[in-house]
């Protein structure tokens, strides 16, 4: 049985055999991210880090709570993001989505994505931050349409150039393309597909398997010889009040 570190009603945060964290998300609707919510996703990693201390191998699985959705935005929106919420806060991103991403890009253990359902606008490049991706081959599409919406975010092409094919970035940013599992997998866009029954056992091996590359305490090091140019990018729009970071969305589907 896992042990419960964290059990509240919109996260929960559990402890397996081989140091694999299980972040499962369950915030209705949808799994929607906020400043607050994307705060507490921060934390946990933030608790992960500091129970393994350094040296220690070790990985985070962060998880929908169930096979429609992994992360996504109101109906309306369609996006990763509550839009709303940067109608009232104008350092929303700044303060909440800029910083998870900075978080799980620089995390020195590995992390996977268990992407359980529909994953909108910019809950794409906040599984593309983890480095492996496990989509469900049943259910859910994997979608960035801020092309769409008129929205953009220095930094909001680096994961997709970084991780992904040219051609497939493209289809990413520049048109907006709906992936199912299948063809996600195909354009290496998630690292495995599964059945909804047997998704959290993929990912758990994924875990297991990578666990144990964190404990010479290096992996993060050379992450960042990878996609470092997309941490900076983050940081660097993180906690920023003195500009504005990102540009609204003119549109809203």
């Amino acid at each position: 049985m896992p042990e419960s570190i964290i059990n509240e009603p919109t996260l929960a945060l559990d402890r397996y055999d081989g140091n694999v964290f299980v972040i499962t998300m369950r915030k209705a609707p949808e799994n929607r991210l906020n400043v607050e919510y994307a705060q507490k996703i921060i934390g946990a990693f933030n608790q992960v880090r500091q129970i393994l201390g350094t040296d220690s191998e070790g990985a985070v699985i962060t998880k929908g709570n169930d096979a429609k959705f992994w992360c996504t935005g109101s109906q309306q929106h369609q996006q990763g993001l509550e839009l709303d919420e940067s109608d009232r806060n104008p350092y929303a991103n700044s303060e909440g989505f800029f910083p998870l991403l900075a978080t799980i890009v620089d995390f020195p253990f590995p992390t996977i994505a268990l992407v359980t359902g529909h994953t909108f606008g910019g809950a794409c490049p906040f599984a593309l931050s983890h480095d492996y991706r496990v989509m469900n081959s049943k259910r859910g599409f994997f979608s960035m349409p801020p092309v769409n919406l008129g929205l953009h975010f220095p930094g909001i092409g680096t994961l997709p150039r970084l991780k992904l094919h040219p051609q497939i970035a493209r289809k990413m940013l520049l048109e907006a393309h709906r992936w199912t599992g299948k063809e996600a997998l195909q354009d290496g866009v998630v690292d495995a597909i599964a059945e909804p029954e047997q998704m959290f056992d993929v990912a758990m091996e994924l875990a297991k398997t990578w666990a144990p590359k964190a404990k010479m305490g290096v992996y993060g090091t050379l992450r960042n010889e990878l996609v470092g140019e997309a941490a900076k990018s983050f940081r660097e729009i993180s906690y920023n009040y003195s500009r504005k970071a990102d540009h609204p969305a003119k549109a809203k589907i």
